[in-house]
Order: structure tokens, then sequence, then C-alpha cells
């Protein structure tokens, strides 16, 4: 890892580096690499097993690079009512993932989030920075072959 792990040292190596230093190894990488972890609980002393305990305990953490698109799911309540399920499940359908995962050619990661704050697009996703609404299942299901072919402006 060498000079990829440069940052360690403007951490003092001590145990209190523990979640800066895995803040800023995501921000480094966008996951957490467990060759990473194991230079990082050697570098503040503490067993690999309680850095694993610190980063699972925290929802920011990933152990798993994102897609190169990030789609997510609006579930909140205006989504939900809207029909957000029957959009999960055509993106489930389409891209071969469940939430929470990624496509084998980590093309895309596909998350569920309660409210992205476009309730009067319901039911919305966002892929990367940009808001679809008003959708349907057919809607979804086109975006994402578009998505596929290069031809979608994200």
């Amino acid at each position: 890892m060498g000079t990829e792990l440069d940052y360690l040292s403007e951490y003092p190596p001590e145990p209190s580096s523990l979640i800066p230093l895995l803040q800023r190894t995501q921000e480094r990488f966008g996951y957490l690499p467990r060759e990473v972890l194991e230079e990082i609980a050697k570098y503040v002393g503490v067993p690999l097993s309680r850095v694993y305990g610190v980063a699972t305990f925290y929802a920011q953490f990933r152990f798993e690079p994102l897609g190169k698109y990030v789609i997510k799911v609006c579930h909140g309540t205006a989504c939900h009512v809207n029909g957000a399920v029957n959009i999960s499940q055509a993106l489930t359908e389409e891209l071969g993932i469940e939430e929470g995962q990624t496509t084998e050619d980590g093309l895309v990661t596909l998350e569920r989030v309660a409210c992205l704050g476009c309730c009067s697009l319901a039911p919305v996703i966002m892929i990367n920075d940009k808001v679809f609404g008003k959708l349907t299942p057919d809607k979804v299901r086109k975006l994402i072959r578009k998505l596929k072919e290069g031809k979608l402006d994200v």
C-alpha cells in the first residue's frame, strides 16, 4: 500500500485515531479494504477485530467498493404511498441485484434510503446526483437500459 497510506502519520498512533482513520480511508478508497484495515490496526495498536467492530457499528462505512453509478431508491412516506416498492422490485429485476449490492461488473450499486426530499415527485430515485421522479416500473426499466447502454446523462 505504501504511499497510498501516507495519511496515517497525520494521526497519533493511538486507539482514539481509529474513527478518523477509517473515515479518511473511506474517502481515499471509497470503501475500507481489508489490507488497509490491517495496517490501521497495527498503527493504532488494536486488534483487527476491534477495527472491524467499530467499522461495522457505523452505517457510514462500507467494505465493498461502490459501483460507477449509485442508485438510491426513496422509501419515504410519499414515495412508499406512490409505489416505491414496485420501483425497487423493477430495479432488482432489471439489475439482478438486491438493495445494498453492486452489480458484478461494478457498474451499479443499489441503495435504499429513507427520504430524498423530493416528495412532490414521488416515487423518486437518484442516480449519482441526478433525481428522477414520477416513476413507474416501466420508466425505471427504460432508465436502467439507457444507463447500461451509456445513453443516460448522469
